[in-house]
């Protein structure tokens, strides 16, 4: 791939310096090697929905739809605080104040960390991405805890101009990607720091009681699909950031919510079954697993926040997110964590369900879940099965594996074929920008010494 250049750096390619090309031209060249690659060789593969899909000619444009899909999101972040109130509020009118402090507590717990998130990001952000409006009316809607709707707003706001303004096109379509990754980061934080904790709640309410009724039954299946929704929703927005990286294609994205399905579902129900059997043993269960969670992402060294103080708070959002699903949080090889991560969270599943399946009373009416909970373990399995075949055949970055690249599981080798589509708008790169391209996908030395150099000549200017 040609160089790139940001804030005046020249980065060299394959021996030589060029101008920053288009991001059309620098996609187009990554994908096919340079002039005269492979472009021939993968044209039919490419049609397939199973292939990784044709390498982008030109940054993740923001048009009608996904502004209608933003929309959408905007809604249904608002239905889902209603519904948990009204959850709330059912458990309290049938006498069971217990569950509906709880709902309302992961409510608001999950709300004040977001909350704070997004606040720390919208101080540490330039000031060519934050909302034209006063600091202080900013503080004012997070304390309120409306920031995030705020943020939804206002990339409407910003998708309807991209929609249906001509001005400043480019630069309007990188803050609009920035704007919807911060949100969908912070939607994922919110989907495991509450909806996921609400699911377990409600999927005891269920068993405990041995009734459902059908909204309940309904409830549980959409807030399934929406915690492994919401992983791919986070791992497409990232994706949107590469200029050349393939895009997920629709298979591979099929395969990607699947294996976060099969994984996620075992672990819920291994969960919720101790604690039928032991409602407070959850509540010494969670803070051990929570902690050591937490300590392995503190020796992991991340850098995501502006301040110490900051990414604890990150640390400790992301120790909840791996007591459910992996979440990668490190730069370099990952194989080897995954195993570990997979393996603890493999074994602590079956003790939980081997606890349950133990001292459980015979008497009790839930034989019907022996053969479920023994479905657990050939579920996570699969989930397994398919996230390794995820990665070693339907991966986006697999044709650039085999033109010397690398996947982002084994990042651990050079590559020269990877580049960023903002930094052809340099002022509004911002340092989470930085850091999670760098710990999700494979970053050249050159391009990665580029895109550091454009990020301080940012932090110089402001």
């Amino acid at each position: 791939m040609g160089g790139s250049r940001a804030g005046g750096c020249p980065c060299p390619g394959r021996g030589e310096s060029v101008p920053a090309p288009h991001p059309a031209a620098a996609a187009a060249g990554a994908a096919g090697g340079g002039a005269g690659g492979r472009g021939g060789a993968g044209g039919e593969a490419a049609l397939s929905v199973w292939a990784p899909a044709p390498p982008m000619a030109a940054p993740p444009r923001f048009g009608p739809l996904q502004l209608a899909l933003a929309a959408a999101g905007a809604a249904a972040a608002a239905l889902d605080v209603a519904a948990d109130g009204w959850v709330a509020a059912g458990y309290a009118r049938d006498g069971q104040p217990g569950w509906a402090a709880l709902a309302l507590a992961l409510l608001a717990a999950a709300s004040v960390a977001t909350q704070a998130c997004s606040w720390l990001w919208l101080r540490a952000d330039p000031p060519a991405l934050r909302p034209a409006v006063p600091p202080w009316l900013l503080a004012a809607l997070h304390l309120l805890q409306l920031g995030f709707f705020f943020r939804c707003l206002y990339a409407l706001k910003v998708g309807w101009k991209v929609c249906w303004a001509k001005a400043e096109e480019e630069e309007e379509q990188s803050r609009m990607a920035f704007l919807s990754h911060d949100i969908s980061m912070l939607r994922l934080f919110e989907t495991f720091l509450e909806n996921t904790p609400q699911l377990i709640l409600l999927l005891y309410v269920i068993l405990r009681t041995n009734k459902a009724e059908p909204s309940q039954g309904l409830g549980l299946c959409t807030a399934f699909l929406c915690v492994t929704w919401s992983l791919l929703d986070y791992h497409q927005s990232l994706r949107s950031f590469l200029q050349d990286k393939y895009k997920l294609s629709l298979g591979s994205s099929i395969i990607y919510f699947l294996w976060n399905l099969f994984l996620i579902c075992p672990r819920i129900l291994t969960v919720t079954l101790f604690a039928l059997l032991w409602p407070y043993g959850v509540a010494v269960h969670f803070p051990l697993v929570w902690l050591a969670m937490f300590l392995w992402v503190s020796l992991q060294g991340t850098d995501f926040m502006e301040s110490p103080g900051a990414e604890q708070l990150y640390r400790a959002i992301v120790a909840v997110i791996l007591y459910f699903s992996w979440f990668n949080v490190a730069q370099g090889r990952t194989l080897y964590r995954s195993i570990i991560y997979h393996g603890f969270i493999l074994v602590d599943s079956m003790m939980l369900a081997l606890s349950w399946l133990w001292c459980r009373s015979p008497s009790d009416n839930d034989s019907y879940l022996v053969p479920v909970v023994s479905a657990a373990l050939p579920c996570y399995l699969l989930g397994l099965v398919l996230r390794v075949t995820y990665y070693k055949w339907l991966h986006p970055n697999v044709w650039a594996q085999q033109e010397g690249g690398y996947d982002e599981v084994d990042a651990n080798r050079g590559s020269d074929g990877l580049g960023f589509h903002s930094l052809s708008v340099p002022h509004l790169v911002n340092r989470r920008m930085q850091w999670l391209a760098q710990t999700q996908f494979s970053i050249p030395q050159l391009a990665r010494q580029c895109f550091l150099n454009g990020a301080a000549a940012i932090e110089s200017a402001v």
